[in-house]
């Protein structure tokens, strides 16, 4: 905060070979007339800046102090993550007590703002980028990543139209094409053909856009198959068919797709997946279901498919579900791939996109697993004017002569909101910082982890069932109900026991109700003493009908020791609780 201190605003000082009636020394004093005469002899008027505070808020002096102290404290808070708890003790509603009800009336110092951030943000913060971080998936950070976050900031442009700032469009599309590459797309999805991609703001949007596109795009293809001309039966056989839409995903599928298609105003189906598929979407409970639709004069338009399903990271039959696209060849397919397509980028996961050119679009969170800070969920489509006739509107405040010329792209079109940051800048920063290479060591040394993790599980099988093949840096797990007897080498040796053709299937126990009943009980009462202690963030969930815990940790601060950490907290409650049963 500077006080009392004169900042000159407009000062544009003649040279000496000027009269003195041309200088202009306007101080910072007042929005008030300063006059000054004219060599006609008339008078001239100038505002004067009343404004307090600098117009960046800062000058560019106070500005580097201010961030140079800020880096350093962003520095120490990562070198120092391991030792805060991973989650907060505080109860809702503490910070409304820590800060005034209404806004400062007077500019507050940048020392006493910093300092509020660990006074008061800090202890209510869940950091998510500690390595006692294992819940839900990862939400990367890392310092190229914020410094691209940086430039945006600086940069502010809400870069709707090429003509916006032309360097936000162009790097968007040059970066995701890098990408599509990357994870072995089909060109289709990249901008030298028909497709491409754009940086949304998670998966859940991408799916929104996906969902009304698809909206469109069915209705569309329908009016020109019934070749109706009459505005009037136009317009009354697209309401006809808005009302008998219907989105379709899996069990599994994130709930995105429900909210989509209420957004999108159409109805909303789920589909059965089976724990011998290992909870996968196969063609005949798809194509089951598509059927059903049609018999009750339904109009499926739309699907979610998965590569890494949240809850166990199952990956859908691409292949049978591609040959069923041949029979429904309006049926848009999104492939959400949120998580688990960061993967991608490592030749031995490509085998999954061989089928990827049945499908219509395509998203990866690069914020989850590939380094990058929220947000950057990169969407791909095979035709991207899909999109643009499905979003495009154009009215004269946002014409322009190159978005005009159709030799530009305008973002715009290919999203739900107007205006968009310079999310582009982190993930060129984070992809030349890392190169492939590095971002590929990056997912294999979690995988890895992820091994080890399932190997320390499978050592205790007295007291745990792992419930699906680990994946992805996946384990998922449950409590035995009694306990059996404890292996005798006591560590797994890091290979599935099952024959190969079975590997494929979800390992839920065999189990009566009053058995899976209790062990539900069981799981959730471990899960409940490990979240109270707050040492290390897991989450839990539900599958076919088993309560089970989560164990990922895939941020760019996870390591070894942490993990191992975490399954001895497990085994420690584990038996505390099965202690108190017997």
């Amino acid at each position: 905060m500077h006080t009392g201190k004169v900042y000159r605003l407009l000062s544009s000082v003649a040279t000496t070979t000027k009269p003195l009636c041309h200088q202009r020394v306007v101080q910072q004093t007042g929005f008030r007339t300063s006059m000054a005469s004219q060599s006609n002899g008339s008078k001239e008027s100038h505002l004067v800046d009343d404004r307090p505070v600098p117009p960046m808020g800062m000058t560019s002096k106070q500005f580097q102090s201010a961030a140079n102290s800020s880096v350093s404290e962003i520095a120490a808070y990562y070198d120092n993550l391991s030792e805060r708890p991973v989650l907060p003790s505080i109860s809702p509603g503490y910070l409304r007590e820590l800060i005034p009800a209404s806004a400062p009336q007077d500019a507050e110092s940048w020392t006493d703002i910093q300092s509020d951030m660990e006074t008061k943000i800090i202890p209510g913060v869940t950091h998510w980028q500690s390595p006692a971080f294992m819940a839900f998936f990862p939400a990367s950070s890392t310092y190229p990543g914020i410094l691209g976050d940086m430039w945006s900031a600086a940069l502010t442009a809400p870069a709707f139209n090429w003509i916006c700032s032309p360097a936000c469009t162009e790097l968007e599309t040059i970066v995701l094409d890098w990408v599509a590459k990357m994870m072995n797309l089909p060109a289709a999805f990249t901008s030298q053909g028909a497709g491409g991609g754009v940086i949304q703001g998670s998966a859940s949007e991408a799916i929104v856009v996906a969902v009304v596109a698809a909206r469109e795009r069915y209705i569309r293809r329908m009016m020109e198959k019934e070749n109706i001309t009459d505005e009037e039966e136009i317009e009354d056989r697209m309401c006809s068919l808005r009302s008998k839409l219907v989105a379709l995903g899996s069990k599994q599928a994130h709930s995105s797709t429900q909210k989509a298609s209420n957004i999108a105003g159409t109805r909303f189906r789920s589909i059965d997946t089976l724990p011998e598929d290992n909870f996968a979407l196969k063609a005949r409970e798809l194509r089951a279901k598509l059927e059903e639709c049609k018999a009750k004069g339904l109009e499926p338009y739309y699907l979610t498919v998965t590569l890494g399903t949240t809850n166990t990271c199952a990956v859908d039959d691409f292949e049978e579900i591609a040959a069923v696209k041949k029979d429904y060849p309006d049926l848009w397919i999104h492939v959400d791939a949120a998580y688990a397509g960061a993967a991608l980028i490592c030749p031995e996961y490509q085998h999954h996109t061989q089928h990827f050119t049945a499908f219509d679009s395509f998203d990866m969170n690069m914020h989850k697993w590939l380094c990058t800070n929220f947000d950057a969920s990169c969407m791909y489509v095979q035709n991207r004017k899909d999109l643009t006739d499905a979003l495009t509107i154009t009215p004269s405040y946002l014409r322009n002569t190159f978005s005009d010329s159709g030799l530009v792209t305008d973002y715009r079109d290919w999203q739900i909101p107007l205006g968009r940051r310079f999310r582009a800048l982190k993930i060129w920063f984070v992809l030349r910082t890392y190169g492939v290479k590095g971002l590929q060591a990056h997912i294999r040394h979690h995988i890895k982890m992820g091994d080890m993790f399932a190997d320390l599980v499978r050592s205790r099988s007295d007291i745990f069932d792992i419930l699906t093949p680990p994946v992805f840096a996946l384990t998922v797990l449950s409590v035995k109900p009694k306990r059996r007897t404890k292996p005798q080498n006591g560590l797994a040796n890091g290979n599935d026991p099952r024959p190969y053709q079975d590997t494929h299937m979800a390992i839920l126990p065999k189990q009566s109700d009053e058995e899976l009943k209790e062990a539900n009980e069981i799981t959730k009462a471990v899960y409940d003493l490990v979240d109270s202690k707050k040492e290390v963030f897991l989450t839990s969930s539900v599958v076919g009908g088993v309560t089970a815990i989560r164990v990922v940790s895939a941020n760019p601060l996870a390591d070894e020791k942490h993990l191992r950490r975490a399954f001895d907290i497990l085994v420690e409650a584990a038996e505390e609780v099965l202690s108190k049963r017997t």
